[in-house]
């Protein structure tokens, strides 16, 4: 299957990776071409940027989270566009730890044979970046790296003196885009500020789009796309026949979802129902919830204000409804948020007290099911990620955990997933690919609509 795609790799974070990508893909489709994007790692906020600008929903690649057959599969079946672009994560090696390069744009660039453009910061450097291309181009066998974009020039003279450095490289320079104030998006203490959080910043990652692909070579860009490698077909999931209905919370509070989540539940035979755990009166009629990651510290007190949401929410977990939640969804389903010396009265399903704190909890997850739980019999190996600020507190001695974590922090001493009736909450967040977590949340659902 020939899929015209390209990488966009970076050598730090914060060099522009979601800008430029953002704006290759508006260049792309000023030319008439649609765009899937595509991000690598397991980020929830870069992905809703690129599909701001693609019109088209992003979809997470990540091999610790997903498996290399996972990443393959998600790519081939989601580019059914003209052209597919994919966002990297970090710095071009930077993975799973500093001794290899598991799950970097590295790792998922040669997993996808795809060919690389690798942004540089020329802010505070000239002749010297030269060396920091030749590093990346050479430090591991097969870089792919096929061209460069040159990220906040100063000036003509700037561009000069980078342009003659970087020439003994004998590799393509398809963008140059001068240092300009409003061409930064703003950040928060998880990184982006999400889209679902305000129209302005829909419009801000537009416009941004839209000024930096003038200063990029998108001609060249698309050539190079269409030489990448052929990959192997995929055979697409059955349209599966609805045999439960679960409800989503979906709003400005909770929106930390993969794509590919959501489409194995509904593979699972599950449709889905959305709702708003801010704005909303009740839940949908159900047989099973899932309320994701997100910011309710943030929307905490238009949280706190629908206690009829909150309240229905407790009577379904108290009646058994399956309820699967994630890091925010956590957080919302304890007593209350504290967070900026106000405290948020939440659901209060879990006997414990949510406290924003100072120190990021940033890692990828492994770890043992111990507990027959909503996704997973026991003993099962799951791998994921957390990726929050805040810690539980006041937890009771006997509160019960379905998973030993061997990587990653969890709730308390190694610990996560809490058990309460048939409700599982946890920091860790997984991903649904290649997994029978999805089949055994619709089953259990399905099991709780025969009540």
């Amino acid at each position: 299957m020939r899929t015209p795609r390209i990488v966009v790799a970076g050598t730090t974070s914060s060099v522009g990776k979601t800008s430029i990508t953002a704006a290759i893909i508006h260049g792309i489709k000023k030319h008439g071409y649609s765009v899937q994007p595509f991000k690598v790692g397991p980020d929830f906020i870069d992905p809703s940027y690129l599909s701001t600008v693609s019109g088209r929903l992003s979809r997470n690649l990540d091999p610790w989270l997903m498996g290399s057959k996972g990443v393959v599969k998600s790519f081939v079946k989601n580019s059914d566009s003209d052209f597919s672009i994919v966002e990297g994560v970090m710095g071009f090696y930077d993975g799973f730890s500093g001794t290899t390069n598991f799950s970097s744009t590295y790792h998922v660039a040669n997993i996808l044979k795809t060919p690389v453009i690798l942004v540089l910061d020329a802010s505070k450097t000239a002749r010297s970046i030269a060396a920091i291309a030749l590093g990346f181009t050479k430090f591991q066998k097969n870089s792919r790296i096929m061209g460069l974009i040159l990220n906040k020039i100063g000036s003509k003279k700037h561009e000069e003196l980078c342009r003659q450095a970087l020439a003994t490289l004998k590799l393509p320079i398809l963008g140059v885009i001068p240092r300009k104030t409003n061409l930064i998006m703003e950040s928060r203490h998880l990184g982006l500020i999400p889209v679902k959080e305000s129209q302005s910043v829909k419009s801000k990652i537009r416009m941004i789009a839209k000024s930096i692909s003038d200063f990029i070579d998108i001609d060249k860009i698309i050539q190079m796309g269409k030489k990448a490698q052929p990959l192997p077909k995929i055979s697409l999931d059955k349209k599966p026949k609805h045999k439960t209905t679960i409800a989503v919370a979906l709003d400005e509070s909770f929106n930390f979802y993969y794509q590919d989540n959501l489409d194995a539940l509904r593979t699972g035979g599950a449709m889905i129902k959305f709702f708003s755990p801010v704005s909303d009166s009740k839940v949908p009629d159900c047989d099973g919830i899932y309320i994701g990651g997100g910011f309710p510290e943030v929307i905490g007190k238009s949280l706190e204000k629908n206690q009829r949401m909150q309240k229905a929410i407790k009577k379904l977990a108290e009646d058994h409804v399956p309820i699967y939640a994630e890091c925010g969804g956590l957080m919302y389903l304890t007593k209350s948020i504290d967070y900026n010396y106000n405290k948020f009265k939440m659901v209060g399903l879990f006997d414990a007290t949510t406290k924003m704190q100072k120190r990021l909890k940033l890692n990828y997850t492994k770890a043992t099911v111990s507990h027959d739980c909503l996704i997973s019999k026991p003993f099962k190996i799951i791998q994921g990620h957390e990726f929050h600020f805040s810690e539980l507190e006041s937890l009771h001695n006997d509160v019960k955990f379905a998973y030993n974590l061997s990587i990653g922090i969890g709730i308390k001493n190694r610990k996560d997933g809490l058990m309460e009736h048939n409700t599982l909450a946890s920091y860790m967040h997984l991903h649904f690919a290649n997994s029978s977590f999805a089949k055994n949340f619709v089953q259990n659902c399905i099991k709780n609509s025969r009540r």
